[in-house]
């Protein structure tokens, strides 16, 4: 059961907030690295098919353990119906999300995409009103249209430091459009009570169909081991171990025990996190107009997490992680 949030340290909470702001936040920085010498859609199956392994590995047994000292598990077999909901979330999350991320991120710099992913927020907030049939709030379309108006920034042709590839920031806006579907549905849609479950299967099942991509087009036959950098393995052990193990284990810890509206703060920390880490070791430009578009865009997504207005129940928030999935998970 969720704990309300006062009984857990500050401390804890800190720490727990701190490795999703900077882990996810520095998950981009490590695909651009990936992706320099292993294919987009291979290296992405690898990094969710282990994890999500891993992470099913350690359910398992951990409700053996319990079950054989006498305690109870709040771990069940899944449903065929909650695979079917795995499988269509991961593939809408994962394929469409972050495989799209990773392509992308071979055109464009890591701290763009991390910018444009910050769009998520607003557009669960229009298309969740748009499906429930009620008029988007004032708050949700002026954020949107700050948040269009720094894409269109993005997308407006150039030249020399200033160019940026248009397709890439096209495909990560797709990107953001994917994973709010796949978000918004996993809200409805049958899934585990318990969320780390849920995510090994959506891991899994996202992974299989990146694999299936990979296959269908001819990426394993295109890879070869002998010009696989260092830089690159180190990256996708990295995206494993921390993006989709540590991190968002930490992240359904703090939905259990802080409120969602400090959990939220992440869409927007995460980009200024890849902004400040794409420079430092990539030394991606940032010019004057890339600087405008992130400013707006990262302005509008702070405006439309803080404003939002408190639920009821919000001191002890169950773990709704398809309201608040990462752009990192989201990469």
């Amino acid at each position: 059961m969720p704990h309300i949030a006062g009984q857990s340290s500050t401390l804890r909470v800190a720490l727990a907030l701190g490795i999703v702001y900077i882990v996810w936040g520095s998950t981009y920085l490590a695909i651009a690295y990936v992706v320099e010498t292993l294919p987009p859609f291979l290296a992405g199956s690898i990094r969710f098919l282990v994890a999500g392994g891993l992470l099913l590995a350690f359910l398992l047994a951990q409700h053996r353990w319990r079950l054989a000292r006498g305690r109870p598990s709040d771990i069940r077999r899944p449903r065929a119906v909650e695979w079917r909901t795995a499988a269509i979330v991961g593939t809408l999350l994962l394929l469409g999300g972050n495989g799209l991320v990773m392509v992308a991120e071979q055109r464009i710099p890591s701290y763009i995409a991390a910018v444009i992913i910050a769009t998520v927020p607003i557009w669960m907030s229009l298309i969740d009103a748009l499906l429930t049939r009620r008029a988007p709030s004032l708050l949700t379309l002026s954020g949107l249209a700050v948040g269009l108006v720094g894409v269109v920034l993005l997308l407006l042709p150039s030249q020399g430091a200033d160019a940026i590839d248009p397709f890439g920031v096209g495909l990560v806006v797709v990107c953001t459009l994917s994973w709010t579907c796949g978000s918004l549905y996993a809200r409805r849609a049958p899934l585990p009570a318990n969320g780390l479950l849920g995510s090994g299967m959506e891991q899994v099942a996202g992974g299989s169909a990146m694999l299936a991509v990979a296959v269908v087009a001819g990426e394993p036959g295109r890879l070869a081991l002998a010009t696989v950098s260092t830089a690159s393995l180190v990256g996708l052990a990295y995206l494993i171990v921390f993006g989709s193990v540590i991190a968002y284990t930490a992240y359904v810890w703090l939905l259990e025990h802080a409120p969602i509206s400090t959990v939220a703060t992440y869409a927007y920390v995460n980009p200024i996190v890849a902004v400040a880490l794409g420079m430092l070791f990539r030394n991606e430009p940032m010019t004057l107009r890339t600087m405008l578009a992130a400013g707006l865009i990262i302005g509008a997504v702070v405006a439309m997490v803080s404003g939002r207005p408190r639920e009821a129940g919000e001191a002890d928030p169950a773990p709704d992680t398809a309201t608040l999935e990462p752009a990192e998970d989201s990469p």
